[in-house]
């Protein structure tokens, strides 16, 4: 039994986002493949998760030295610590964010920052950084307005990131060209979401 951990990285609903709708795709044709498996979802638009900010870089310092923190420090550096043992927990990773502005939302960027953690995910040796997370997997879906064959920014940090910290099996889902030829809409939809239902299936 495997544990998935999905990241929902958009503030809409499948209703709404074609990012979501493969991402509901996926999730209905995952459970059915595998039925015993954990899935837990993590909505970054409704669940706490800190930057990196003055509480929580103060809290780090405190804590190194043994001194108190306030509340909201305190509570800050759990909730981080939370995340990334989260994580640490899980045997698959499922992100699914639309691309806007060619970047990733923000609350992706501070949850990734709770998973890019040295001495956790990966540590420093004399040969360079090494990535202690080699045995995940992850699925990263996302939607675009045009049609970048995963050579956007977003596609590209998101993927080096995770090599980074060791996750080299890496499969990505682009729905993506819609905007640049809406009467397209309904074919790339569907060709999408069939996408996401084969990778579900073997995921």
């Amino acid at each position: 039994m495997a544990e998935l951990l999905v990241i929902k990285a958009h503030p809409l609903t499948a209703n709404e986002s074609k990012t979501l709708k493969a991402l509901d795709t996926f999730t209905a044709s995952y459970r059915k493949a595998h039925a015993g498996d954990t899935i837990t979802t993590l909505d970054l638009y409704n669940d706490f998760i800190p930057e990196i900010d003055f509480d929580l870089l103060n809290g780090w310092q405190k804590s190194a030295q043994a001194n108190d923190l306030s509340a909201e420090e305190a509570a800050k550096v759990k909730r981080f610590s939370e995340l990334t043992e989260q994580f640490l927990s899980v045997d698959k990773v499922v992100i699914a964010n639309a691309l806007w502005n060619l970047n990733i939302p923000t609350r992706l960027k501070a949850w990734i920052d709770t998973i890019n953690v040295a001495g956790k995910t990966f540590r420093y040796t004399e040969n360079g950084p090494k990535g202690l997370t080699e045995n995940k997997k992850l699925l990263h879906i996302q939607s675009n307005g045009g049609v970048y064959n995963g050579n956007d920014y977003s596609s590209q940090y998101i993927k080096g990131i995770f090599n980074f910290i060791g996750v080299n099996d890496v499969t990505q889902l682009f729905i993506e060209g819609i905007d640049y030829d809406p009467e397209k809409r309904d074919v790339i939809l569907n060709a999408a979401l069939s996408e996401a239902e084969k990778i579900g299936e073997q995921f």
